[in-house]
C-alpha cells in the first residue's frame, strides 16, 4: 500500500486502517452509533401511556363512588381491570404485575360529601415508572375536578340558570398550551438528548479501544517508534479527524434519520446544527483522545467510559432539574462536552433556537474543544518522547 509523504496523512490512513481491520472497534464505531439510537427510540417510541390497568377497592358502594369509578374507567389514561374487596386483595394483584395501580373510596365518601365535607379517595400507584403515577394521578384527579364541579352546582339548585352556568365555570379561564412537546410524551423529552450523550460515549468507546490496542501493539506505546509519528500536531490532528468525520455523518444520521423516522421534534436548520456538531464533536472527539491515554487494555475503555453515562445525563441538568444540582457538581459537570451539548441540541432542535440563543453553550464547546487540544498535544510529547528512547535503546 503506497503511503502518503505528508505526516498527517500517514497518521490518518493509519488510523483509518486501524478502525476497518479491528472488528472490535467498528462495533464502537460504526455498529453502536447506528443501532444504539433506534434501540431507544423504539422502546420511548409509544411517548404516553394509556389504558394503564388499575383495580379498585370500593368500600363505599353508593350511587355516587359507583359513578366515581366510572368516570375514571372512561378517561383514556387508565382502565379499571379489576375490583377487590379488600387491600390486600388489591395489593397481591399488584405484586403479581397484573395492575399498576389502585384507587381507593373510603366508606364515607357519600356521607362526607352529602354534609358538605371534603372526602379523601386513596391512589396507590406502582413507582417502579413516574410514568404509571403520572397518568393515573391525571385520571383521578380531572375526574375528581370534574365531581366537584357538579357537587357545586347541585348546591345551589335554587339559583338561577346563569348563575348554575357560572358555578360549573371555573373562576379564572384558563387554556392549556403545551410548548415543544405538544403530547406531553417520554420520546420527545429524553431521545434528542440521549442521542447527543451516544456520539460523546461511542467516541470514548472507540478512541479508547483503539488506544488499548496500540498499547498492546507496540508494548506499552500508543504511536509505533517510526518517523511518521514524530511530529506532535500530525499525530493529533490525523487521528482526530478520522473520528471527527465519522461522528459527523452519524451525527447527521441521528439529528435527520432518526428524528424522522420517530417523529421526534426537528425545528433546526442545517447550518445551526452544523455550527453545533463542529465544536461539540471536536471537544468530544480530543476529550476522548486525552482521556484514552489512560487506557492499557482494550478492555479498560468500557469500565472507564460506559459507567458514566447516567450521571453525565443527569450533570447535563436535562433529566434532572439544573437549577437544583448542587455547585460542586455543576463545575465537575462542566469539564463534559455532554453538560453543553445536550442543552445546546435540545434548545436547537426541540425549540427552534439558533446559535446565537445558544451562544454561552457554543462558546464553552469551542473552549472545551482547545483545553482537550493542547492536553492531547502535551500527552502525545510524552508518547513520542517514549517512543523515541525506547527505539535508542533497541
Amino acid at each position: 500500500m503506497i503511503r502518503p509523504k505528508f505526516p498527517i496523512l500517514h497518521v490518518w490512513l493509519d488510523e483509518l486502517s486501524d478502525i476497518v481491520k479491528d472488528e472490535g472497534i467498528l462495533i464502537f464505531i460504526i455498529l453502536l452509533p447506528l443501532a444504539y439510537p433506534l434501540l431507544y427510540a423504539m422502546i420511548y417510541n409509544t411517548e404516553t401511556q394509556r389504558e394503564l390497568p388499575i383495580c379498585v377497592v370500593d368500600d363505599n358502594m353508593s350511587a355516587r363512588s359507583r359513578d366515581f369509578i366510572r368516570r375514571v374507567d372512561a378517561t383514556p389514561e387508565v382502565k379499571v381491570a379489576a375490583h377487590c374487596v379488600s387491600m390486600a386483595d388489591a395489593q397481591e394483584l399488584m405484586r403479581m404485575r397484573k395492575v399498576y395501580g389502585i384507587l381507593r373510596i373510603p366508606s364515607e365518601f357519600d356521607t362526607e360529601l352529602w354534609r358538605g365535607n371534603q372526602t379523601v379517595v386513596g391512589l396507590y400507584s406502582d413507582l417502579t415508572s413516574m410514568l404509571y403515577y403520572k397518568v393515573e394521578y391525571l385520571a383521578v384527579i380531572n375526574v375528581a375536578q370534574e365531581l366537584n364541579r357538579n357537587i357545586k352546582v347541585r348546591e345551589h339548585q335554587n339559583t338561577t340558570t346563569s348563575r348554575e352556568e357560572s358555578l360549573a365555570r371555573w373562576p379564572i379561564r384558563f387554556d392549556e398550551v403545551k410548548m415543544y412537546n405538544s403530547a406531553g410524551g417520554f420520546a420527545a423529552f429524553l431521545i434528542p438528548p440521549v442521542l447527543m450523550l451516544i456520539l460523546q460515549q461511542a467516541l470514548c468507546l472507540g478512541v479508547g479501544m483503539s488506544m488499548g490496542r496500540s498499547r498492546e501493539r507496540f508494548h506499552g506505546l500508543v504511536i509505533p517508534p517510526t518517523k511518521h509519528y514524530k511530529n506532535t500536531l500530525a499525530i493529533v490532528l490525523g487521528k482526530g479527524l478520522v473520528h471527527f468525520l465519522l461522528f459527523l455523518l452519524m451525527a447527521f444520521y441521528m439529528s435527520t434519520c432518526v428524528t424522522r423516522w420517530f417523529g421526534l421534534p426537528q425545528l433546526a436548520h442545517f447550518v445551526d446544527l452544523l455550527g453545533f456538531f463542529i465544536p461539540y464533536l471536536l471537544a468530544c472527539t480530543y476529550m476522548a483522545i486525552f482521556y484514552s491515554s489512560f487506557i492499557y487494555r482494550r478492555e479498560d475503555c468500557i469500565l472507564l467510559f460506559v459507567f458514566m453515562s447516567i450521571p453525565l445525563l443527569f450533570l447535563s441538568g436535562v433529566s434532572w432539574p439544573g437549577a437544583s444540582i448542587p455547585p460542586l457538581w455543576k463545575v465537575v459537570g462542566s469539564v463534559f462536552p455532554s453538560t453543553w451539548g445536550l442543552n445546546a441540541y435540545v434548545r436547537i432542535s426541540g425549540m427552534g433556537a439558533s446559535l446565537g440563543d445558544c451562544r454561552e453553550e457554543i462558546m464553552a464547546l469551542w473552549i472545551l474543544a482547545a483545553i482537550y487540544f493542547l492536553l492531547s498535544c502535551l500527552m502525545y510529547m510524552f508518547e513520542i518522547r517514549k517512543a523515541v528512547g525506547r527505539s535508542l535503546l533497541n
